[in-house]
């Protein structure tokens, strides 16, 4: 049996942006059931007190999209008795090992050459586009293996933001959920206790100065039109979502039926 959680976010220490996915309406009249899905950043942090809070919400597995490269950067997740961790990286890791290094420790000049004048913001928005339609085979597997057995899941990358977001997305699309709810769901990372914690090398004066953080915004920010890009790689690539489902992620009617039944009260 699933254990429903209550429906207050629980503070944790050591874990940014984790909530419950559920209570968001489908298209049928049901809801997302509360303690099924979950969502956060990296586990590589948490508290003794976060495990234990972790740990009472019953999961079946853990979904972790990170690289490589995250992983080296963070750690490993803790380790939760009885939880089946599965990592599924949703970038190559060594894409863009040498901008991440930039970012973290890059001055000012050569942030301003990688990230303005809208920069940012288009690299974020390829990479969505990117994660929808390279990383199918991954978003197959996590969706069969919540239809198959692995509820209560929790997905995570490293801010809970964007690899984590899509996938959240795509499942939530693929029991109905409106798109509307999707998308003010995926902008609860941008609360500021969820967000994720920019590391820069330097002193803070120099480190975060604000035309610095205005630089790093278009990355770290949860943005509208970022998943718009998402579900505008559907259409485009596969025509709309029963399409995308049924031919990009071998999702038949009964695998789809089946997520209801896990997924939506």
């Amino acid at each position: 049996m699933t254990q429903q959680v209550p429906s207050t976010e629980p503070e944790l220490a050591g874990v940014r942006n984790f909530r419950d996915v559920g209570g968001l309406p489908a298209a049928d009249g049901r809801r997302v059931r509360h303690g099924v899905l979950f969502r956060s950043g990296h586990l590589a942090h948490a508290t003794e007190d976060d495990a234990a809070f972790l740990a009472s919400l019953g999961l079946h597995t853990i979904f972790d999209f990170r690289n490589a490269a995250d992983q080296k950067l963070e750690g490993p997740d803790v380790a939760l008795p009885g939880v089946r961790n599965v990592n599924l990286p949703l970038s190559d890791p060594a894409d863009g090992a040498e901008f991440w290094q930039m970012v973290r420790d890059g001055d000012l000049g050569q942030l301003r050459q990688i990230l303005a004048d809208g920069k940012g913001a288009a690299r974020m928005t390829a990479s969505y586009r990117t994660i929808v339609k390279e990383r199918t085979a991954e978003h197959s597997r996590v969706l069969h293996a919540l239809a198959a057995d692995s509820v209560p899941a929790l997905m995570h990358c490293a801010a809970g933001k964007d690899r984590a977001g899509i996938s959240i997305a795509v499942t939530l699309l693929a029991v109905g959920v409106e798109r509307d709810a999707i998308v003010a769901d995926y902008l609860e990372s941008n609360a500021k206790h969820r967000r994720y914690k920019v590391r820069r090398s330097g002193s803070a004066e120099s480190a975060y100065t604000p035309e610095v953080m205005e630089l790093l915004s278009p990355l770290f920010d949860a943005r509208a039109e970022y998943l718009q890009a998402a579900f505008d790689s559907i259409e485009e690539t596969w025509g709309g979502t029963d399409t995308y489902l049924e031919q990009g992620l071998s999702l038949t009617p009964a695998h789809r039926d089946r997520l209801r039944e896990r997924l939506l009260d």
